[in-house]
């Protein structure tokens, strides 16, 4: 039996037609992790009235999330059919959220055009870590947040999200992540200070109970060895 293609986006593609469903168990993963994420990131951005960038939106739950806080939300994400179902969930719920087809290395954006960038679960799966970076600290306005989680390169978070997550718990599709990609802290920080990102607190995420359904519920966590997330700000200008 072959062994599953690693870093596998095209799943999000394949159950863009059941994203808002809630049948599948690891899109309803995803979704379970939007509270927790925002839990640490409402600490550091006052959301009301800010120009926001998902960066890999897929079909929308962060992104639909921030936009109920009162952001204008831009969402963009190279999956195609996930931009359709996020786009047609926005026109049913009636949020104004815009969304574009785009990489994160080359985002069609003016300089300067937003006060924060929101990036989960997606830094692990780029092409080309720094050249994403650059374009965030790029779009950002001086000032702005970037609000980020990914994955630890280590022994423990390749136990966790590949041999637990993926292939015992199925919690996510087998190939859904490549470990040769995740990021070890270190990393991140080093390709912020080359971007003129001025680093700021970082927290671990996990599981923190199980919902009605018999799904993980996350939060803010205090091990970062396997999912971390944090803020950074773009300097301004002297």
């Amino acid at each position: 039996m072959s062994k599953p293609e690693r870093n596998n986006l095209e799943i999000y593609d394949d159950v863009a037609g059941q994203w808002w469903s809630d049948d599948i168990r690891w899109v309803r993963t995803l979704k379970n992790l939007v509270p927790g994420r925002l839990m640490f990131f409402d600490r550091h951005i006052d959301w009301s009235g800010k120009g926001v960038l998902d960066i890999g939106c897929a079909g929308g739950f962060m992104s639909e999330a921030i936009a109920k806080k009162g952001a204008r939300v831009t969402g963009i994400d190279p999956a195609k059919e996930a931009i359709a179902a996020a786009r047609q969930h926005a026109r049913d719920t009636g949020l104004d959220v815009r969304y574009d087809i785009g990489v994160g290395e080359d985002m069609p954006y003016a300089d300067a055009s937003f006060d924060a960038a929101v990036c989960v679960d997606v830094l692990e799966h780029v092409k080309s870590l720094p050249q994403t970076i650059s374009e965030i600290a790029r779009v950002l306005k001086p000032g702005g947040v970037f609000a980020f989680d990914t994955i630890n390169r280590n022994p423990i978070a390749r136990l966790a999200t590949i041999t637990m997550a993926e292939d015992i718990l199925r919690l996510l599709p087998k190939g859904t992540h490549d470990p040769a990609m995740y990021i070890r802290p270190s990393e991140l920080l080093h390709e912020f200070a080359q971007n003129g990102l001025v680093a700021g607190p970082m927290t671990g995420l996990g599981p923190r109970g199980i919902d009605a359904r018999g799904d993980p519920t996350f939060g803010p966590f205090p091990s970062r060895l396997v999912l971390y997330m944090g803020v950074a700000v773009k300097k301004a200008n002297d």
